[in-house]
């Protein structure tokens, strides 16, 4: 049966709100006004608010202000720090590494992302990163960009993840998870193929409700299974609908965070903006049946056929090799 735009958009507005339900009721803490979740099986209590590792390490920032930007947030009460291994050649990392410093590091809990498929890799990626971060533990290791089925099947098949528990035993990092935007059956085979995963990493926002959809199709089976879900990509791949006057910010937030993730990882790079999202976090309801309906609604044409999230039309480089 085909479902015409009304009756998809009520289905799923009605799926969404039921999605948000848990979040109205789940044990969140406060910690300077700031809401934590659970960061599912790690045990892990994180705040709703994660700062992103791209935007920190961009050339419109001076390091200083990088700095700046990451210490206020832990100031501010955020504890939760996303990064990854290749993000400005390592300059995001590196800049991360030095905010760290001078106590900073035992504030938080920090994760970064990798592209190792195998264990060599893997192991050059690690050390580049504790040594960048400055730190002998990374908290959260992720795969990062998983973006074809056949990187599924180098990690499981490698010996890199036997590399990577070694590591954990080793103490040198303390969860693992994997990250990817591009097709959701990717993640599912991830994780069916029976890997004890600790977190996920994926978008989530309106349009990506309405096609190919992380939201529908992966988040139900990460809750069951217990796997902290870090949501990303908020706004999309170009902020369109907050472009077009579509959605403000805010609900674009507040759509991601009325679903049942552990946290959402929001790419800052002005202290004004950081400041408007802790404001978010801070006062966050969980979106009603009839705000979810509407902000559905009002996205539905920017959702169709996946243009406006252009990872998810994006084709993969023959010639990448990390």
């Amino acid at each position: 049966m085909v479902l015409n735009r009304r009756e998809f958009i009520k289905r799923t507005a009605a799926t969404a709100a039921g999605l948000s339900i848990g979040m109205k009721t789940a044990g969140i803490t406060l910690k300077n006004g700031l809401p934590y979740r659970r960061l599912g099986k790690t045990d892990l209590d994180v705040s709703l608010l994660t700062v992103g590792g791209h935007n920190i390490g961009k050339d419109i920032l001076t390091e200083k202000e990088s700095i700046t930007l990451i210490r206020t947030a832990i100031d501010e009460g955020v504890n939760f720090l996303d990064n990854a291994w290749d993000y400005h050649d390592g300059r995001s990392e590196e800049r991360m590494g030095k905010a760290l410093m001078n106590g900073y590091r035992d504030k938080v809990i920090l994760m970064t992302k990798h592209h190792g498929r195998e264990p060599k890799r893997a192991q050059q990626h690690l050390e580049d990163s504790l040594r960048r971060l400055k730190t002998d533990v990374i908290d959260v290791w992720q795969f990062h960009e998983l973006d074809e089925m056949k990187e599924v099947e180098e990690i499981y098949s490698s010996g890199v993840l036997d590399f990577a528990l070694k590591m954990k035993e080793q103490g040198k990092i303390k969860h693992i998870g994997f990250t990817g935007h591009y097709r959701p059956e990717i993640h599912l085979e991830m994780i069916n193929r029976g890997f004890d995963w600790e977190t996920i990493q994926m978008p989530v926002n309106p349009m990506d409700y309405q096609y190919l959809s992380f939201t529908q199709n992966v988040l139900p089976v990460a809750v069951e299974k217990d796997i902290g879900v870090i949501g990303m990509k908020s706004m999309a791949g170009n902020g369109v609908l907050v472009n077009k006057g579509v959605a403000t910010v805010e609900e674009c937030l507040r759509f991601a965070m009325s679903m049942p993730i552990s946290t959402l990882c929001s790419g800052m790079d002005s202290l004004k903006m950081l400041k408007e999202n802790l404001e978010t976090a801070r006062r966050f309801k969980p979106l009603s049946e009839d705000e979810m309906n509407d902000l559905l609604e009002r996205s539905y044409d920017y959702a169709q056929g996946g243009e406006n999230e252009w990872y998810k039309s994006y084709t993969p480089d023959p010639d990448d090799n990390w």
